[in-house]
């Protein structure tokens, strides 16, 4: 009787820093959906808006993404209450174009979805080896908690990859990007949520990143253009930080991802907000 060799991967292995200036293009790709879109550039949820607490928000943006990826049972339930308690004021009004709420398990669905093709795209560019389709297969199952620990039920998490791309391309179908959207993606690319003796010599360099990590429809909504030229800068400057990024120690590669979890569980343990 012979026994299944389980994959080497773990989810964590999915936790790449280097992945992060890919973190643009992620964003992008969520708010496309333009209940997501407008839900997120409309939010009246003051203490989580970009512009008014940049590093708050991103310390909640990326402590959620490893806490789905690492957390224990608790402390996922722990975490989803408190963020539960933002989304609930996540809803369109009668000035809204499109009908949103952060409650929707669609929408869920969708965001999930993309940070799931965000995690994929940074390990095909920064991972350290090559894996196997059911190395990969192992992941995609284990990573539907980007989605479950929200509102997405386990059973609307598209069963295995294959039905993912069928989901993907109908959801590709449905993406549009208006200009209100769209200006406040582009103010988000350029960072303008920083200090400007910041943003405007970074600012740049992130929107370069931005539309090169970018599936081309996404950008012909950002109306975003790229050239042949941009391409091969693009691929030369990844290719120096994936080398750079592979030959890390593990602790190093993976932050900042390590110390946000670390962080949460303080927070935990103190009983500190934990967004």
């Amino acid at each position: 009787m012979t026994t299944a060799i389980k994959p080497r991967v773990r989810l964590d292995d999915l936790l790449i820093g280097a992945g992060l200036i890919g973190g643009g293009a992620n964003v992008i790709m969520q708010l496309a959906l333009p209940p997501v879109g407008h839900g997120v550039s409309e939010s009246k949820v003051e203490s989580g808006q970009l512009f008014r607490h940049p590093i708050k928000r991103s310390r909640t943006t990326n402590t959620y993404l490893s806490v789905a990826l690492l957390g224990t049972p608790a402390e996922k339930k722990a975490f989803t209450r408190a963020v539960n308690r933002s989304h609930a004021k996540v809803r369109s009004d009668a000035n809204s174009p499109v009908a949103y709420n952060a409650f929707d398990p669609d929408l869920q669905l969708w965001v999930a979805a993309c940070l799931w093709r965000g995690f994929e795209d940074a390990y095909h560019f920064f991972g350290k080896r090559p894996l196997t389709d059911e190395e990969w297969e192992h992941l995609y199952q284990e990573a539907a908690t980007l989605g479950t620990t929200l509102q997405v039920p386990p059973q609307r998490w598209p069963a295995d990859r294959a039905a993912f791309e069928d989901y993907w391309k109908a959801g590709m179908e449905r993406i549009s990007i208006d200009d209100r959207v769209r200006g406040y993606l582009y103010d988000v690319v350029m960072l303008r949520f920083l200090p400007r003796m910041i943003s405007a010599p970074l600012g740049p360099v992130n929107k370069f990143f931005t539309i090169g990590f970018l599936p081309p429809q996404f950008r012909t909504e950002m109306r975003m253009s790229w050239s042949t030229r941009d391409q091969r800068r693009f691929d030369r400057a990844v290719r120096a930080i994936a080398a750079i990024a592979r030959s890390l120690p593990t602790p190093i590669r993976k932050f900042p991802f390590n110390t946000y979890m670390w962080d949460v569980r303080r927070r935990i343990r103190t009983g500190q907000p934990l967004v």
